[in-house]
């Protein structure tokens, strides 16, 4: 290592310097950062939506949960539009479609084109969770793969955080709640507002990072290949050459992905069928429950409107902490060990916070979470938070970004991507109602979601640490 500012990365065949890839993957992982912002600012804003619209726990729930309908949408077209317009040109589409929806999001005529831009907004989330890991890991050194590849979820945590504290603020300048006006329209709108500032610098960034040097020989532009993984992975001539060479084999004969190359004899390959499983599992256990509902969440067990937004930030800067610890161990213990931790954590933390729920007590109209059982609620649902960050959190992207073949990665990834959010969907849409079923029993049936992740990763994944990608085409 030399000194600041010119640190050296030995991977790959050369040196190459550790801070300018590391800027590279940062402007990409922006599209995460956004996908967090816009994931969790909708939290701040439910009550005041359900009240400002009048209605019910179904309508609700379709509505916050619309955004996953247009994630599904999103991430199942990123990849065939990532093969056929680039990597880059997918993150500036993405990101005219994030700042378009928070202008129309904050500006509802009713619930149902709140709804739609709601849609618009999560087709680029959509789009960026499937682009910025997978931009990310072509760009990477195979040593440090894992650690920039996390840059990814660093940046969703972050976007939560962001989101919460602009929410919190806005919040507190409109006399504590997001249903008070603050200027010509309500707090609530202005939380979804503001999204458009981040998704302009989303939109700069994409304008002066290079293009994967894998798509530009999958297209042909082998000399500009050349030059960009020169400036990421370093070595001579002879080394790039070869890496070259490494990259040409790997595509094959292929020269745009199709959904019919991901068929094998189970209907898809095994390995896709792993990567949507892995997926599936990640939002099965409930955790964008607490990003979208937990101010809602905390005020149906009696905490007050103001405190039930400090609380959702607190737990953003769990998910933060436990991003870090993540980052700092997924290329030393590997992807798989983490995930197991993960899984073992979020099935006790799971139970034990369902546990704490069903000793709330209903008093006339109200619903109260005795003090004791109010510190074990939320010591547990904390600790399911940093469990999942330290592992599921960050491992899935990593492992989505590397676990496929080349040939089929960006629609293999497009696959697994979609198949996460329609299961995300599918968790939020039913909270509402499964929440005035049983909160308890509901957060039961996550802890047994944890529980079959474990057992589904012992079985099935595998380590990819320290492989390069073109290693990987099994």
């Amino acid at each position: 290592m030399s000194g600041v500012g010119s640190s050296q990365v030995e991977g790959s065949g050369g040196d190459v310097s550790l801070v300018h890839v590391t800027m590279i993957a940062a402007a990409a992982a922006m599209g995460g950062f956004l996908f967090g912002y816009d994931s969790a600012v909708i939290n701040g804003a439910v009550d005041a939506i359900e009240q400002r619209f009048e209605v019910g726990p179904g309508v609700l729930g379709f509505t916050i949960a619309a955004a996953l309908l247009g994630c599904v949408v999103g991430a199942a077209t990123a990849g065939n539009l990532a093969d056929r317009l680039g990597r880059i040109r997918v993150m500036q589409i993405a990101g005219v479609l994030f700042a378009v929806s928070a202008i129309g999001s904050a500006l509802p005529f009713s619930v149902v084109d709140l709804t739609l831009w709601r849609i618009v907004g999560g087709a680029a989330i959509g789009m960026a969770s499937v682009i910025a890991p997978t931009y990310i890991a072509e760009v990477s050194p195979a040593a440090y793969r894992g650690r920039l590849a996390s840059l990814q979820q660093l940046a969703i945590v972050l976007g939560i955080a962001c989101s919460q504290l602009v929410n919190y603020a806005i919040a507190q300048a409109a006399g504590g709640s997001a249903q008070n006006a603050l200027g010509p329209v309500q707090a609530w709108q202005w939380m979804l507002g503001i999204e458009v500032l981040p998704a302009l610098v989303y939109l700069s960034l994409s304008l002066v990072i290079p293009e994967s040097p894998r798509y530009l020989v999958r297209v042909g532009r082998v000399d500009q290949a050349r030059e960009i993984l020169s400036g990421v992975e370093g070595g001579g001539t002879a080394r790039i050459e070869e890496r070259i060479g490494e990259i040409r084999e790997a595509l094959g004969a292929e020269v745009r992905t199709r959904l019919r190359d991901l068929t094998g004899r189970y209907g898809l390959l095994p390995i896709v069928w792993i990567g949507m499983a892995v997926s599936a599992f990640q939002q099965l256990v409930g955790i964008n429950v607490i990003f979208y509902y937990s101010s809602s969440l905390w005020q149906s067990v009696g905490v007050a409107e103001s405190d039930s937004l400090l609380l959702s930030l607190f737990t953003s800067v769990v998910n933060i902490v436990g991003t870090v610890i993540a980052i700092l161990l997924v290329d030393r213990v590997g992807r798989k060990p983490l995930l197991l931790v993960g899984s073992a954590g979020m099935t006790v933390a799971l139970a034990a916070t369902a546990y704490a729920f069903s000793n709330a007590v209903v008093r006339g109209e109200e619903v109260v979470l005795p003090f004791d059982w109010g510190v074990l609620a939320l010591v547990s649902a904390s600790s399911f938070v940093l469990f999942f960050a330290l592992s599921w959190g960050v491992v899935v992207w990593v492992l989505l970004g590397e676990m496929f073949p080349l040939r089929i990665r960006a629609a293999a990834m497009g696959v697994a991507t979609a198949t996460q959010w329609l299961t995300n969907w599918l968790i939020t849409v039913s909270f509402p109602s499964l929440r005035d079923w049983s909160l308890p029993g509901t957060y039961v049936m996550y802890a047994g979601f944890a529980l079959l992740s474990f057992l589904f990763v012992w079985k099935f994944v595998k380590e990819t640490k320290g492989k390069t990608l073109e290693e990987m085409q099994g």
